[in-house]
């Protein structure tokens, strides 16, 4: 049995220390694979995305207030790059969430995936928080063979990823 790496003291949650499950994921690492759930039958992975620029944006659950300004800048600016680029927003809530979220939001050029199942992408990229099983906000940007160019891991669920840096780490790809 594998034992899964736990990181503490390097995020809060409302200014309470939690631990995360998984290895830190670097800048130059290929990027782990994963499985997560497109709905509740379809599963996908890494794989389904291959020959394109990847930014992987992960938020606790589509339905708090950061989550939701996140996912939705990502969804504007997405329309800006192109063909070759693909936003996954990636949280631990259904797909029925996530669904009627997009729905309701006007969310359509950001795919969303659900890491519900089994917490596989959450624990492969270092993001899972053990106490309360959300995936910790984090920005990943992968190039088209899966090379990680970008990471920023979040010290506080509540703040908001650097959104100018990471666009410009994407528009450097494409």
């Amino acid at each position: 049995m594998t034992q899964i790496q736990e990181r503490t003291g390097i995020a809060t949650v409302g200014g309470n220390p939690v631990t995360l499950l998984g290895p830190e994921i670097k800048v130059g690492d290929q990027a782990p694979d994963f499985k997560v759930n497109k709905d509740l039958l379809t599963e996908v992975s890494l794989s389904d995305y291959a020959g394109k620029v990847k930014l992987i944006s992960v938020v606790p659950s589509v339905d708090t207030g950061t989550c939701d300004a996140q996912t939705r800048r990502f969804n504007v600016e997405a329309d800006k790059l192109g063909d070759d680029v693909v936003i996954l927003t990636i949280s631990v809530d259904l797909p029925f969430a996530q669904s009627r979220f997009c729905g309701a939001a006007g969310i359509d050029k950001v795919i969303t995936l659900s890491d519900y199942k089994n917490r596989a992408f959450g624990q492969a990229y270092g993001v899972l928080i053990k106490e309360i099983q959300l995936d910790q906000r984090a920005i990943f940007i992968l190039d088209a063979n899966n090379t990680v160019r970008y990471v920023e891991y979040l010290t506080e669920m509540k703040e908001h990823p650097n959104y100018d840096a990471a666009l410009q780490a994407l528009k450097e790809l494409v």
